[in-house]
């Protein structure tokens, strides 16, 4: 599975520039390992807020996750069980067995992942996921 996944950025000569110079004297192999290590330490800046939003309560019907996401069979029945359509908000990769679409279009009541959903044209079409 492929774990990375290509992203465009404009910027400005001047900006490019700098970044161009600091490739050429040895410091970063090339322009996207020096835009990796800005947004990691940009990342890294702002992890006490990823962490903090990462700490959201699950409710009983609300799944939010942020990195990856397998939807497991144990969690779809134990929301059969409770009588209560789980809505899964989440950023990242969110995996769906195909196995699993019966349960998922009877247990779940929305899915919306700002990432990459893998999972059956079945549950994509249901859900109206791109």
């Amino acid at each position: 599975m492929e774990t990375s996944e290509k992203v465009s950025v404009n910027m400005n000569i001047a900006t490019l520039s700098q970044i161009d110079l600091l490739v050429d004297k040895g410091y970063y192999s090339n322009r996207s390992d020096f835009i990796n290590q800005a947004v990691r330490q940009a990342l890294n800046e702002k992890k006490s807020v990823i962490e903090e939003m990462s700490k959201q309560q699950n409710d009983l019907d609300f799944r939010w996750f942020i990195g990856v996401m397998a939807l497991e069979k144990e969690e779809l029945l134990k929301s059969k069980g409770n009588q209560v359509k789980i809505k899964i908000k989440g950023y990242g990769l969110l995996g769906i067995d195909s196995e699993l679409d019966d349960l998922v279009i009877e247990n779940v009541e929305s899915i919306a992942v700002k990432g990459k959903v893998i999972c059956s044209d079945r549950i994509k079409k249901h859900f109206k996921i791109q």
